[in-house]
């Protein structure tokens, strides 16, 4: 690596400096020149000995598709926040807990953290463990039986990838992920997925 193109990585870099710095800052819960110094200082090394591999970004945001995904993203967390309280008030009823593999369609490191910080969000689900390299995403599921079962949540997870991607991906990236621009172009491409599975399930029988 050239010295121009490190110098310019780090002044990149500055923005998740000032972040880290800030966090420094709070876990010490005292504002002082020694604070921000030392934040300031753990924080470049840490950037530079250990540098994040850099995550392009190759899509179309769309305004209409982050609205649809934040309102949804609201919608849920106070649904799922109030099912969560509940439970502290159904004795006897212990909720049975699961863990349960989704694959991904898209290949995105972008899109995966996506997913996986939304659904970490809401309570009653976590993501416990990510694969970048093949796309899985291992959730921990507070009740898997008011979910509807382990299919049930990966539908969900998927349809929030969905979601994702119709909020910043490119055509040419929905279209390698099956991932249609509408709900209802969604629905006619996995009833049309589902029709040529069947048809080739029957040739080879």
């Amino acid at each position: 690596m050239t010295i121009h193109r490190r110098r310019r990585k780090i002044a990149e870099q500055w923005p998740t400096v000032l972040w880290l710095a800030v966090v420094w800052v709070m876990l010490w819960g005292t504002l002082s020149w020694g604070n921000v110094l030392a934040g300031l200082g753990i924080a470049l090394l840490v950037t530079v000995l250990m540098p994040l591999p850099t995550i392009d970004f190759h899509g179309r945001v769309r305004p209409l598709g982050i609205l649809v995904l934040l309102l949804r993203f609201l919608w849920e967390l106070v649904v799922a926040s109030v099912e969560v309280s509940l439970y502290a008030f159904r004795f006897g009823k212990v909720p049975r807990g699961a863990v349960v593999g989704v694959k991904l369609r898209s290949s995105s490191d972008l899109y995966l953290t996506l997913v996986a910080e939304i659904s970490s969000l809401v309570p009653g689900s976590l993501v416990i463990e990510a694969h970048r390299n093949t796309g899985m995403l291992y959730l921990h599921v507070l009740d898997i039986e008011s979910y509807g079962g382990a299919d049930k949540v990966r539908e969900h997870t998927l349809e929030l990838e969905a979601r994702v991607m119709r909020a910043l991906a490119s055509d040419d990236e929905l279209a390698r992920a099956g991932v249609a621009t509408t709900r209802r172009g969604q629905a006619a491409l996995d009833a049309e997925r589902s029709a040529q599975t069947s048809s080739t399930t029957e040739a080879s029988s």
